[in-house]
C-alpha cells in the first residue's frame, strides 16, 4: 500500500497538500488539477485515507499522541500529566480524534493520522517508524529535535535563575537532586557548568534517581548523611517532596539550616511544610501548544521548524524563607 510520501513524490506537492486533500480539509486552497491529480494518484496506489482506515468523519483531523515513557511516571510526576491533559483539551476543543500511546508506541501496531505528538525523547530507529504513521510531527519536552517544531522551557536558564538567586542569599555550596531517564538531565548539566563556573558547586553534592519522592528521599538520607550544603536545588517538586521528609527525619530548620527549590509547581507544592519554593512551568500549556503547532504546521504546509519555549517563573513559598 502507499505512503503519503510516494504520493507526494510524484504529484510533486509537499506532504501536508497530500494528507489534506485525501482528508477532504475544507480549509485548503489548492488547483483543482493538483487536487484531482493527488486523487487519481492515490487511487491508482490503492492509498486509503486515515479517515477510511479508522471510520472517522471526513475532514477531521486526527493526531496519535506517543509518550516516550510508560504511564506510571504520570502517577509519580504530575508535571506529564498535566502535558498529556493540555493535549487532551485542546484536542477535544478543535473537534480533533486524538489517540495515546506510552512507552513511544513500542509493541503495537500505531494507527495513519495526520499528525504526531511526541512528548520526551525517541530513539532515531523509532523516529523512523513513526514517521510511517505521518510525516508532521510536533515534539514536546524534548531538546534533540531541531529539524522538527518544537514546544518546550528552558530549563538552562531555570537552573541559572536558581544558582543566581542562593548566590544573592549567600549561599556558598549548593548541592543538586535530581533524576533522569535516557540520559544527564538537561537541568543538572546547566547547574553544573553554571555553578562551577562561579564556584559554588562540587561533585560531591549531586545525586542523581528517578523523579519520584522515594528517589528523593533516598538520596536526601545519602546526602545527609554527611556534610551537606546549605541550599539545594531539586529537579522537580515529586523528588522535593521525598527530600522534605528526610530533612525534617534528620531535624533540621527549613531554610535556616538547609534550603530548596524545586521546579514544576504541582498542586501540592504550596501545602507542604514549609511550602516549596519553585519555579512554575505551565505543562499544561505546553501541550496544548504543541497541539496548536500541528494543526498550524498543516493548515499553513509549513516546512520550515519552529520552536516554543513556554516562559517559567520562580516562585518563593517557605523554604527558602
Amino acid at each position: 500500500m502507499a505512503t503519503l510520501k510516494e504520493i507526494a513524490q510524484e504529484a510533486g506537492v509537499s506532504l501536508a497538500t497530500v494528507s489534506r486533500v485525501l482528508n477532504e480539509d475544507p480549509s485548503l486552497s489548492v488547483k483543482e488539477e493538483t487536487r484531482q491529480k493527488i486523487v487519481e494518484i492515490a487511487e491508482r496506489l490503492e492509498y486509503k485515507t486515515s479517515s477510511a482506515r479508522k471510520g472517522i468523519h471526513k475532514g477531521r483531523l486526527h493526531f496519535l499522541s506517543v509518550y516516550a515513557y510508560p504511564q506510571s511516571t504520570e502517577v509519580n510526576d504530575p508535571y506529564y500529566l498535566a502535558i498529556r491533559y493540555g493535549i487532551e483539551t485542546q484536542c477535544a476543543r478543535l473537534n480533533i480524534e486524538l489517540t495515546h500511546c506510552y512507552h513511544g508506541g513500542e509493541g503495537r501496531e500505531l494507527p495513519a493520522v495526520d499528525g504526531i505528538l511526541v512528548v520526551g525523547s525517541l530513539t532515531p530507529e523509532r523516529l523512523v517508524q513513526l514517521q510511517h504513521s505521518s510525516p508532521q510531527l510536533v515534539f514536546i519536552d524534548c531538546r534533540s529535535q531541531r529539524e522538527f517544531d518544537s514546544v518546550d522551557v528552558d530549563l538552562a536558564l531555570i537552573s541559572q535563575q536558581v544558582v543566581d538567586f542562593f548566590v544573592t542569599q549567600g549561599h556558598r555550596r549548593i548541592g543538586y537532586i535530581g533524576g533522569q531517564h535516557d540520559g544527564p538531565d538537561l537541568r543538572e548539566l546547566a547547574f553544573t557548568d553554571y555553578g562551577r563556573r562561579l564556584g559554588v558547586v562540587q561533585e560531591q553534592d549531586l545525586y542523581r534517581g528517578d523523579f519520584s519522592s522515594a528517589s528523593g528521599y533516598r538520596l536526601a538520607r545519602e546526602m545527609l548523611a554527611g556534610d551537606w550544603p546549605s541550599a539545594l536545588f531539586v529537579a522537580s517538586d515529586s523528588i522535593a517532596i521525598g527530600v522534605l521528609r528526610a530533612i525534617h527525619e534528620k531535624g533540621l530548620a527549613i531554610p535556616q539550616q538547609i534550603a530548596l527549590i524545586s521546579v514544576n509547581d504541582i498542586p501540592t507544592a504550596k501545602f507542604t511544610f514549609p511550602p516549596l519554593s519553585t519555579v512554575r512551568i505551565h505543562s499544561e500549556l505546553m501541550g496544548s501548544q504543541g497541539v496548536n503547532l500541528l494543526v498550524e504546521r498543516l493548515r499553513d504546509e509549513r516546512d520550515i521548524p519552529l520552536r516554543v519555549l513556554v516562559p517559567s517563573k520562580l516562585t518563593l513559598r517557605g523554604t527558602t524563607g
